[in-house]
């Protein structure tokens, strides 16, 4: 496994992750959009219940004062306030009797969205409880396999760096610069001195002398049928190298 492809197999792993990632959050916008509709129908609803909650207690507050109001008056009023005083506690009473049905009404209907929003509650919890689940297994499986791509990579690097160091142990400097020196050397003695020449006299001097010859011993190249040494080639072989792979 080379690293161009471990390093595309990884940028194909991450866009399915950034997929799933995205097909996740779609979906559950969609839930919660739905949910925050249930809450705020919910909401109104509890609101508008308690108005007619408090309408209700205040209608039946009057009848109550309309009918004790009659009830003190029945002795002392003539039948004409009588009568008008009868009317009021009637239409008190009709006004209470609405004001209940309609605060009863209310109150179940409050009720029967309580019921829906509890319900789409559950199913929400349980869709994103369904959803986490699905994502810890993705993510799990998605490194999971990442750790093993990049496991395998140590094994492949591994194997080519052993085959490097079985390299470097062949390598031998001496021989290395012994057969650099044989494959490009001039000669063994130093150039000679360049004498001065006298121009009126057409003499020359005679050189000074010359130091000896420094001859460099040079190690012998190694048989190349000798078992186990390094095989070397000539520098103008395209294959030459100091090192045999």
């Amino acid at each position: 496994m080379s690293l161009s492809y471990l390093a595309h197999t990884i940028r194909e792993e991450a866009k399915k992750m950034e997929d799933f990632r995205e097909k996740q959050k779609e979906t559950r916008k969609k839930t919660e959009h739905q949910m925050d509709a249930l809450h705020k129908q919910k909401a109104t609803q509890y609101k508008k219940t308690i108005e007619f909650k408090k309408t209700y207690e205040q209608k039946c507050r009057d009848k109550e004062e309309a009918e004790q109001n009659m009830n003190r008056n029945a002795t002392t009023s003539s039948v004409k306030q009588q009568e008008k005083l009868y009317s009021k506690t009637q239409q008190a009473k009709n006004s209470a009797e609405e004001a209940d049905n309609m605060y009863n009404s209310n109150v179940c209907l409050l009720g029967k969205i309580r019921e829906d929003w509890q319900k789409e509650y559950v199913k929400a919890c349980e869709f994103f409880e369904n959803q986490e689940v699905e994502r810890i297994s993705t993510v799990r499986s998605t490194v999971w396999t990442h750790l093993n791509q990049l496991s395998q990579q140590c094994v492949t690097s591994d194997e080519l760096y052993e085959d490097v160091r079985k390299s470097l142990e062949q390598c031998n400097i001496q021989e290395d610069i012994a057969h650099f020196i044989n494959l490009r050397r001039t000669g063994d003695k130093p150039p000679a001195p360049v004498p001065y020449e006298n121009f009126y006299s057409n003499q020359r001097l005679p050189p000074p002398r010359q130091a000896p010859p420094i001859n460099r011993r040079v190690p012998p190249i190694p048989d190349s049928n000798a078992s186990g040494d390094v095989l070397y080639s000539t520098i103008t072989e395209p294959s030459y190298s100091t090192i045999r792979y």
